[in-house]
């Protein structure tokens, strides 16, 4: 039985698996938001480039470390480089406990409801419904049997994609290929679907009605970054790529500056068709636009376009995220078997079912849409701790050998950081202000704290049982 997974991921592989763990549903839902908050056509292109670059100065950051340590697990390995096995203990039980397993959940939470577009699922009786609720002061009501059979099918996403990584991560890395060009080659449809629009309205990208103003330009902002998040997900897998010194750096590059274009194109794309003026009141903006593009068949094509973004994005997440749980059952030693790779599948069946059984409990609670609201804060704080650590293994470490070094170092991280924990502060201020103004019952930002946190006895059991 092998105690390692497979060095098996070559480039295309590693691009893949950027491109689809970025590009899901967020650009297809955020921008209509945007363009209300920010009134200005120069001003939403203008943000999707920030937080393209914000992004990317990450990945090169993060880069570096993946180049030093390829070993499976990625950030949670990298942590453990820079801080301790206690700092990634607590990341570790973030990641599987919410940060992973809930960001699973949503995102095929959104594959289903656009699947639903052409199965039109039944709703159990509302009595039914109404008696499953469950209060929690201080943070929400979870609602068991709410769309109940919309949740079997996300559970069964979330188990096709599992069974099929459980199977092979060669499949899994190939059906991810096919996933993520059928992506690109959607998005270029609505790019060049809107052509003929961007010559009768070209006036369109002139629109501006606002003043600026830093606050909205800031919530903006976070909803670009939640559209390009998931590009961290590469070095999750960084044991399993092949030459990754030099993989890993290309891939981040040259995936995230795809992204970048897409998003931007994208952007004028619904600029063009839409204007600024209407995006704000579309509930689909990919659809209106589409719909604008090819009149009756833009919904179906669109829907369709937005199933296989999300389905690819789902099964680039369920292989990634599921390192970091083997890689922490692994340290951990909780119960050995979780540590087994696969004799003949080579691949981390446990990690990878404990990933689904967790997901599908969080998907019946209702649960994981408020987990992850509360958790961007934790999410940040740890990005912005593995870009630090970059600095400090710089000093820690100054004769290991380093391959790949962050290109114009110190800049980008420097960049990153700066950004990220200003980003944090804001988020602090602004959730005790919604806090004390009675905007919300509980102080998310702590609250996500608190999550992170409730691992302690798990820790001190770890600690007991060694």
């Amino acid at each position: 039985m092998p105690n390692s997974l497979q060095r098996i991921l070559g480039f295309k592989e590693c691009l893949a698996l950027v491109i689809g763990s970025v590009i899901g549903s967020g650009i297809f839902m955020k921008p209509a938001i945007m363009a209300g908050q920010l009134q200005s056509a120069w001003l939403l292109i203008a943000v999707w480039i920030i937080a393209g670059f914000i992004t990317l100065c990450g990945a090169l950051t993060n880069a570096e470390t993946a180049a030093m340590f390829p070993e499976t697990g990625g950030q949670y390995v990298f942590l453990q480089k820079m801080y301790g096995k206690t700092f990634s203990f607590f990341y570790g039980w973030s990641a599987f406990s919410v940060i992973n397993t809930a960001g699973n959940a949503s995102i095929a939470y959104v594959c289903s409801q656009y699947i639903d577009f052409f199965l039109h699922l039944p709703e159990l009786n509302s009595s039914i419904v109404n008696a499953s609720q469950m209060h929690i002061p201080g943070i929400g009501k979870l609602i068991f049997l709410e769309h109940f059979y919309l949740k079997i099918v996300t559970i069964l996403i979330l188990a096709i994609f599992t069974f099929l990584n459980i199977r092979s991560t060669n499949w899994s890395a190939k059906t991810q290929n096919i996933l993520s060009s059928l992506k690109i080659i959607a998005i270029l449809l609505i790019i060049l679907g809107a052509l003929p629009s961007a010559f009768n309205n070209a006036s369109n990208i002139e629109y501006h009605k606002s003043d600026f103003n830093l606050n909205t330009f800031m919530m903006a902002l976070t909803g670009a970054f939640w559209a390009y998040d998931g590009w961290n997900n590469l070095g999750f897998v960084a044991g399993e790529i092949k030459n990754p010194q030099k993989n890993i750096p290309r891939a981040y590059f040259i995936g995230l500056l795809v992204c970048i274009l897409s998003y931007v194109l994208l952007n004028l794309a619904y600029i063009f068709t839409l204007g600024i003026p209407t995006m704000p009141s579309s509930s689909f903006i990919a659809s209106d636009a589409g719909t604008s593009i090819w009149l009756g068949s833009g919904a179906i094509i669109i829907t369709i376009m937005v199933v296989l973004s999300t389905a690819g994005t789902v099964n680039s997440n369920v292989l990634s995220t599921s390192r970091v749980s083997y890689a922490w059952f692994k340290d951990n030693n909780f119960y050995p078997q979780l540590n087994i790779i696969h004799s003949r599948f080579q691949s981390p069946v446990f990690a990878l079912s404990m990933n689904l059984l967790w997901s599908s409990v969080l998907i019946m609670t209702g649960s994981f849409d408020m987990l992850t609201d509360m958790l961007i804060f934790v999410t940040w704080f740890f990005y912005g701790m593995s870009a630090l650590g970059v600095i400090i293994l710089r000093f820690k470490m100054p004769d290991y050998p380093r391959i790949y070094k962050v290109w114009l170092y110190p800049i980008p991280t420097l960049i990153f950081i700066i950004f990220t924990f200003s980003y944090l502060i804001i988020t602090i201020y602004n959730d005790v202000e919604n806090y004390v103004n009675d905007k919300s019952p509980v102080i998310q930002s702590l609250l996500g704290l608190i999550i992170c946190f409730s691992g302690l006895p798990l820790y001190f059991l770890r600690k007991k049982i060694r």
